[in-house]
């Protein structure tokens, strides 16, 4: 990455400004303990001290204090991160690293000289593509063209590597069935219990509608009353994760608006993604107490059905599963037994632990897309420690590790399916019509 040299990055530069006023203080919590390190997935690859949250915690108040001149190291060290909060979890201090990361990229996107082509890419597919529901939908069109005449197999001998990356990760455009906007209103089947809503997202209803779906379906048959406001939007975690948190607090600031006229009447906003759910709980970081209403209601549909002890009637499902953590299910929210006693109660479903489960696998987002070798590295244990147990069936919470997961088994031969944990409760509490 290349910064102009001739810039002053001293603490009375704008840069170290704004960086000893929003990183300084909380930069201060570390204690420097080394906790951490052992957690972090860049650190266990490249054994960099400046590769670690401790290095790097210490790059960004040294830019602060002035000692340091030039920000090259701190760019490429913050940008190597997964943002996984791995760290987070290992941390006695509570030092709240992610929202220093997500400031620290902030800044550094907006102090950044000349034009990069990959980050203009970058910034008009998340600000113009992601979040608007129309042109993704288009794209993920022009996609299911290019897979349907499998035009994607002709690109392997005419495009450069890293765009055959991207097309060998895009999951299978699921049927135009899958990808309808689910109603507005589903009825509880039963019983009354309570009335939540759906927050939808923007990649989730392209790819994994299925989950949504199959959210939907299980909180009726629960005995909730789903609604599923109109107006919400993409929750802006990718867009914070880019360094770009002015257009992730217009898109909190959206969310805010469609769901708190309806929080009076709720028992909960239900998410399927845990890096949606993550975002929407911790928006108040973004745009401050408006949108903390929103914030305390967010839970995941997991911990959710776990909370209330939903009565399900489950039929038996004989098969091997491994859960697989997510990242910001697990460590962001602290979310991890819900799932898996939710899968226990289903019969003849045998979970089997592997060795990493809390590892990040290396999807990250768009880290994948954005620095496919450091994900490449993070992925390969992960995926010889599911190798071992031998699943049919892969679980996990959050779309980009399902894709990221599923490409990586299937390069490895694996007939393992990966799905959403929601996908087999609903398969599992089916009606029986017959």
């Amino acid at each position: 990455m290349s910064v102009d040299p001739k810039v002053n990055w001293r603490a009375d530069s704008p840069l170290g400004a704004a960086l000893h006023e929003k990183l300084y203080t909380e930069s201060l919590d570390c204690v420097h303990c080394g906790l951490c390190l052992s957690s972090c997935p860049t650190y266990r690859a490249t054994g960099r001290e400046t590769s670690s949250p401790r290095g790097r915690i210490y790059l960004m108040r040294g830019l602060a204090e002035g000692r340091l001149e030039d920000p090259t190291l701190l760019e490429e060290e913050a940008f190597l991160c997964l943002g996984c909060r791995a760290c987070e979890t290992a941390c006695p201090s509570g030092v709240r690293y992610a929202e220093m990361l997500e400031q620290a990229r902030t800044i550094l996107r907006k102090e950044q000289q000349g034009f990069q082509l990959a980050r203009a890419i970058e910034r008009f597919a998340l600000r113009q593509i992601v979040p608007r529901p129309v042109r993704l939908r288009t794209v993920v069109a022009l996609l299911a063209l290019v897979q349907r005449l499998r035009l994607d197999r002709l690109a392997d001998l005419v495009m450069p590597e890293r765009l055959r990356w991207i097309l060998e990760l895009a999951p299978r455009v699921p049927p135009a069935a899958e990808r309808r906007r689910m109603p507005p209103l589903t009825p509880a089947e039963g019983v009354l219990r309570g009335r939540v809503a759906l927050f939808e997202g923007c990649v989730m209803p392209e790819f994994f509608g299925r989950v949504n779906d199959a959210a939907r379906l299980v909180l009726s048959r629960a005995g909730y009353e789903v609604v599923v406001p109109q107006n919400q939007g993409c929750c802006g975690a990718l867009q914070a994760h880019a360094g770009d948190l002015d257009f992730a607090r217009t898109l909190a600031q959206r969310n805010v608006r469609a769901f708190d006229p309806e929080l009076g009447g709720l028992d909960a906003i239900i998410v399927t993604s845990a890096g949606c759910s993550a975002a929407l709980r911790e928006s108040d970081n973004w745009i401050g107490e408006a949108a903390q209403g929103v914030g305390r209601a967010v839970r995941d549909v997991l911990e959710f059905l776990d909370e209330v002890d939903a009565a399900l009637d489950f039929r038996p499902m004989p098969a091997r599963i491994c859960y697989d953590d997510a990242c910001h299910l697990v460590h962001a929210q602290g979310i991890s037994s819900a799932p898996r006693r939710l899968l226990e109660a289903i019969p003849e479903l045998g979970l089997v632990a592997h060795r990493t489960p809390e590892a990040c696998c290396g999807a990250a987002g768009i880290y994948n897309l954005t620095q496919p070798d450091m994900s490449a590295r993070v992925l390969d244990p992960k995926l010889d420690a599911v190798m071992e147990v031998d699943p049919e069936i892969v679980a996990t919470a959050n779309p980009g590790c399902a894709i990221q997961l599923a490409a990586g088994l299937a390069a490895r031969g694996s007939t393992a399916r990966v799905v959403h944990p929601i996908e087999l409760i609903e398969e599992a509490s089916r009606p029986d019509r017959g």
